[in-house]
């Protein structure tokens, strides 16, 4: 099969024919239809998060099933079905009480080591030397993910549009479900308005927010946004946000605030948009060990909260925001504006690093 292969980071992606991966026991084999273009990738591209390599990138998928691992038989082969970046081992503690988004296998083993649990990749060069996966590797014609995070997709979801689902909708679906446990009538705001911050946005309208505030830097984002769903929208470039987010909420300020670029400064100025008593949800993953500076007094005399949100819950939420999307409350297919050829995969994350993507963008292999 063909695959976007990364040989080290600092890099780019270059397309390479490496060997067909089999499913091993409770596991399957999906052929991938699209792979979403995330930000997550793109950091370790720039050597931001470090990871193995040589790797395979891509975590968000859509396909049909092509093969069952050992003990597998469900979905069936030929099914259209997503997959989730965390794929949950259901063995380890974290997933045994429902904490899917805490698996220890999954952070000990994906994401430091780039394997699958039995401690190994199913990627290899011609050579025979392992390839790294990231998630499940989506940059390629073909990928191997747990039996714990294939689901099939409800009729009448279009198939690529739908690999959105498993990074950009699902992110999103945590932070505002159990993230901020958001409540009808709340307010919110939200800090960057790409990907995943115009899925907060449709899904916390979805819920029941009363007002929902996008800020971005970025005009055509902020159209984007009220389109979504937002009520209001801020251009940070021309106002200053946190004075701006106070003035439209009577001074007081937002009950949720959600950080989605994962930088020191909208960190800090997404805390400073909550009223007393809120909540700050820090959904943006940052490079390396990246701090940002707490007003700590503020913090316990005005009773703030701090919630950091990874992603949803794999097992339980992704049925649950397919019957979403089925249903009309979100479409993935609202959110998709480009498409790259695989060939094009490198070009598509120069694009997303320059700022040139809104919503989000799609590999199809």
């Amino acid at each position: 099969m063909r695959a976007a292969i990364l040989d080290k980071a600092p890099g780019g992606l270059h397309v390479e024919e490496i060997p067909m991966p089999e499913p091993l026991a409770g596991e399957v084999l999906v052929r991938v239809s699209a792979c979403g273009v995330c930000h997550t990738d793109l950091h370790v591209m720039k050597a931001e998060v470090a990871f193995p390599s040589p790797a395979v990138m891509g975590h968000e998928i859509s396909g049909t099933v092509a093969a069952h691992g050992p003990g597998v038989s469900a979905p069936p082969i030929g099914a259209r079905v997503v997959s989730a970046f965390i794929m949950p081992c259901g063995f380890c503690p974290a997933c045994g009480s429902g904490r899917d988004d805490l698996c220890d296998s999954f952070f000990a083993m994906n994401r430091l080591k780039g394997t699958l649990y039995d401690g190994t990749s199913r990627l290899r060069r011609k050579d025979g030397s392992s390839i790294a996966m990231y998630s499940m590797a989506g940059l390629a014609e073909y990928a191997v993910v747990p039996a714990t995070d294939v689901f099939p997709l409800a009729d009448g979801l279009p198939l690529e549009e739908s690999s959105v689902l498993g990074c950009a909708i699902f992110t999103a679906y945590g932070a505002v479900r159990h993230g901020a446990d958001l409540r009808g009538g709340e307010r919110i705001a939200v800090v960057a308005a790409g990907g995943v911050g115009i899925n907060i946005i449709q899904i916390a309208s979805a819920f029941g927010a009363s007002q929902i505030i996008a800020v971005d830097v970025r005009e055509d984002k902020l159209e984007a946004a009220r389109r979504l769903g937002a009520t209001h929208v801020v251009d940070a470039t021309k106002v200053d946000a946190t004075a701006r987010v106070r003035e439209l909420t009577d001074g007081k300020g937002v009950d949720i605030a959600f950080e989605v670029l994962g930088l020191p400064q909208t960190f800090t100025q997404a805390l400073e948009m909550i009223r007393d008593g809120g909540r700050m949800v820090a959904v943006g993953i940052a490079p390396g060990k990246t701090t940002a500076p707490v007003e700590i007094t503020r913090l316990v005399r005005r009773e703030l909260r701090i919630i950091g949100s990874y992603g949803a819950r794999t097992r339980t939420d992704m049925p649950e925001i397919i019957r979403l999307a089925a249903q009309g409350i979100f479409r993935p297919e609202t959110m998709v504006t480009q498409r790259f050829s695989l060939d094009e995969a490198d070009a598509g994350y120069k694009a997303l690093a320059r700022g040139e993507i809104v919503g989000r963008a799609i590999v199809v292999p």
